[in-house]
């Protein structure tokens, strides 16, 4: 008999649906995968194991014997706060995929502002015609902020690209032609120096509104921000009070404090903000169901398990 792996998810039908599919084929030969709702007191007891995607975390600790939790989502900073320090064990999705899609959105949208794409989007509604002075992207100094995986990936795409990359983490870290900085005043420096600011870092006590209005000041006049990591990371009205006085030229924001934004979010009405439906990098199911598949087989064959969140970091 196959154990039985539950799957946990405050995810939008869509998604559910897809992870309804996906995984229990990933798994087939593995475990039997059933959403929490349908399982018996029974099941929930006897799980060791669960895949949760956006989950409640009151569900997670309803089973007492959960020895990890498989994330489908690389953010997990709910399930590092709400769960006991001593509950099961949280496992991030690292899917190299994931890296690359993020990687093609930093670039995507960091030559949207670079070729000023929204500058010409309001001389189009203002019926203007009126060509602008091009930078070399050799010219345009980025920096990224946030050095794990995804910030690695981004870093290195936007350098084979031409532009001057610089990046900034909480501890030191090296990158191979990439200027790196470390620590609050390393932050200073590279707000400096860069044109533009790429947020890949994850939510933690630490990085809770780390960009605040202090942190606007020491940005070059006219710099943008492109916000990829979580909403939390900036203090929203310091941003829109960096925005309107021109110390910031622009923001792209796919995160925000609260998600679906809400209607009456004043951040929706501002022209010098581009508002994304968290889509920077979508968990690709058929990679990320594999992903999973291949860390529950090697669980239950070894007792082997994967890299897990270190609770005092948060990531």
């Amino acid at each position: 008999m196959k154990p039985i792996v539950p799957f946990v998810s405050e995810a939008n039908e869509d998604e559910r649906k897809a992870w309804s599919t996906a995984l229990p084929t990933a798994l087939k030969d593995i475990a039997e995968v059933k959403a929490f709702d349908t399982l018996s007191e029974q099941e929930r007891s006897r799980a060791t194991v669960a895949i949760v995607a956006n989950p409640d975390p009151a569900k997670v600790a309803a089973m007492p014997n959960l020895v990890w939790v498989q994330s489908l989502w690389a953010g997990v900073e709910r399930l590092t706060a709400e769960l006991p320090q001593d509950g099961p064990l949280i496992v991030r999705l690292t899917d190299p995929q994931m890296a690359e899609t993020m990687s093609e959105a930093v670039l995507a949208w960091s030559l949207y502002l670079h070729r000023d794409m929204p500058k010409y989007m309001t001389q189009q509604r203002q019926r203007v015609w009126l060509g602008h002075e091009l930078l070399l992207p050799a010219h345009r100094t980025i920096a990224i902020l946030g050095l794990g995986k995804l910030g690695i990936a981004s870093a290195r795409r936007l350098k084979s690209n031409g532009f001057n990359v610089i990046s900034w983490s909480r501890s030191e870290k090296s990158l191979d032609d990439i200027r790196t900085y470390c620590g609050q005043d390393g932050l200073e420096a590279v707000l400096k120096q860069a044109d533009s600011l790429v947020l890949l870092m994850p939510l933690t006590d630490e990085t809770r509104g780390l960009l605040d209005s202090t942190a606007f000041e020491h940005c070059k006049p006219g710099a943008t921000v492109i916000n990829f990591a979580r909403g939390p990371i900036i203090e929203t009205p310091a941003l829109i009070a960096a925005l309107d006085r021109g110390q910031l030229s622009h923001a792209v924001l796919d995160v925000f404090d609260s998600e679906p934004l809400p209607p009456e979010s004043p951040l929706w009405s501002n022209s010098n903000v581009t508002i994304l439906p968290h889509i920077s990098a979508p968990t690709i199911t058929s990679t990320a169901s594999q992903i999973v598949a291949d860390n529950i087989r090697h669980f239950f064959q070894t007792g082997c398990l994967p890299e897990s969140v270190d609770r005092k970091k948060g990531y």
